[in-house]
């Protein structure tokens, strides 16, 4: 990073101080405006980001609508519609020896925030954590991915033609180096959506300054197959979330765990619906429109790696074809014959190549995803209730679903969020409004005071008051038993 960068950041991060506490006086009324505001500019420039998105990694039109612009938009409306509630005081109960002291909860900006948006969604996963922090009346500092040049270029013109840079201001730039520079700087709380390593990172950096952090990881979220699940039934659903962004998705079924004598049904009624969506052959789904690209070559290349390294310690390639370094291909991959040792099962893919492990019992299949990180989705396909129930309460996720992918982060009036090494603290909806908001104890003390019983010196009243207090918890202890 050159000096004039360097004094830049900190001539923004200064200028957002001042603003700060103007922010955070701002009325619902104020806060849902700004919101219009950035809601009319994603609508006005839809086709800027649409071309923007292309040239980045070929998302089409159509995906990069349903998976990006459209939830930026419902998360939007749905602020607007609950911000009022939501920032209303809370009334809490009395405490019974305070009888004239009131206590409210009050939700209060944590002030200034550094959002850093990772590149496989890299509108989405910038503007919905801006949308809660708006919400919450925070000065914002976002970082968005260098991985997708056009996208951060479209975004930072967006809010530079939409917000004062001393409220909201993009900063674009090589990650580690301007992210490290950024990372060094007093914010009060840092929100990150990446990898679990560079968020062990963001974590260190972060607590040298106390800064409270959102960590939006990832991991190897599993799909387990049921042993009596009707595979055809569910297969368009697991095929579609492995493929979407073409398994560049956080939240994508990493791998599969199948009953060992389903395992072949399942891996060719996945390649039968992947020729149906993107092609029949190798070449077609290759030109196909359809499926959108890795985001650069070594991505693309760590893919073929990992599938050449399956192959070799004794994988079976059930579709597959040639991957295409040079223009960021990676053929949608079926694996089955998958064993622990492989590196595919090592690290979170992030791709579109589906691994099978087979299972003998539903046991096993637990004990498998329990002697691994704790993912940040986990799904299951089936109808057996109890079976269901029986992986649910021997798991731990972020998110589960049952009989479909991906869909779980629709529902706003819950939170999306990792656990363990798959993320720590979560957002959407009310959930975003709290995670940029700091929960403040307010109480007040009016008429008589009792605590002044208790007030020294303490021997004055200690003996006759601790006799009548325990007297009375005798009393209130010889009712309950009564009872």
């Amino acid at each position: 990073m050159n000096e004039i960068q360097k004094k830049d950041i900190e001539r923004i991060f200064d200028a957002q101080g001042q603003n700060r506490w103007k922010i955070a006086q701002t009325t619902a009324k104020e806060r849902i405006e700004k919101l219009k505001k950035l809601r009319d500019a994603v609508i006005q420039r839809q086709v800027d980001f649409y071309n923007a998105v292309w040239l980045d990694f070929h998302k089409p039109k159509f995906e990069a609508w349903l998976s990006e612009v459209f939830p930026i938009i419902e998360e939007i409306d749905y602020t607007i519609s609950h911000l009022k509630k939501w920032m209303r005081d809370k009334k809490a109960s009395r405490v019974f020896f305070l009888p004239t002291s009131k206590s409210v909860l009050h939700y209060e900006p944590k002030g200034r925030v550094l959002i850093f948006s990772p590149w496989n969604y890299p509108y989405l996963l910038l503007v919905n954590p801006i949308i809660s922090a708006i919400a919450a009346g925070n000065v914002i500092m976002a970082k968005p991915s260098h991985k997708t040049p056009h996208v951060s270029a479209f975004v930072a013109k967006l809010f530079a033609d939409t917000f004062p840079e001393n409220e909201i201001a993009i900063i674009e730039g090589n990650g580690s180096e301007i992210g490290d520079e950024l990372l060094a700087l007093p914010f009060d709380h840092i929100f990150f959506t990446g990898s679990p390593n560079v968020g062990a990172h963001i974590a260190e950096m972060a607590a040298k300054n106390h800064a409270s952090i959102t960590l939006e990881l990832g991991g190897k979220s599993p799909a387990i197959i049921l042993p009596k699940a009707n595979i055809k039934r569910h297969i368009k659903q697991l095929a579609w979330g492995k493929t979407l962004n073409a398994g560049q998705t956080c939240i994508a079924p990493d791998y599969a765990l199948c009953p060992q004598d389903k395992v072949q049904e399942l891996a060719e009624a996945f390649a039968n619906e992947i020729k149906q969506m993107f092609g029949d052959t190798d070449a077609k789904r290759h030109e196909c429109k359809d499926f959108v690209h890795i985001v650069d070559k070594r991505a693309t290349e760590r893919h073929a790696n990992l599938i050449k390294d399956a192959i070799a310690k004794g994988a079976t390639q059930v579709i597959g074809g040639v991957s295409d370094i040079d223009n960021c291909y990676t053929p949608i991959t079926v694996l089955t014959n998958v064993t622990p040792d492989m590196e595919i099962m090592k690290n979170e893919i992030f791709g579109p190549i589906l691994p099978i492990v087979a299972y003998k019992n539903l046991e096993e299949a637990i004990q498998f995803v329990q002697s691994r990180p704790k993912p940040l989705a986990l799904y299951i396909f089936g109808t057996n209730k109890s079976e269901i129930n029986y992986i649910l309460s021997n798991t731990t996720s972020g998110s589960s679903c049952v009989n479909n992918t991906i869909i779980q982060i629709e529902n706003l009036d819950v939170p999306f969020g990792g656990v363990g090494m798959s993320g720590t603290g979560n957002y959407h909806g009310f959930y975003g409004f709290k995670t940029f908001s700091h929960e403040r104890n307010i109480m007040q003390q009016k008429g008589f005071d009792a605590v002044t019983f208790f007030h020294p010196p303490y021997g004055k009243h200690f003996g006759s008051l601790h006799s009548k207090i325990q007297g009375l918890a005798e009393k209130a202890l010889r009712f309950i038993k009564s009872m």
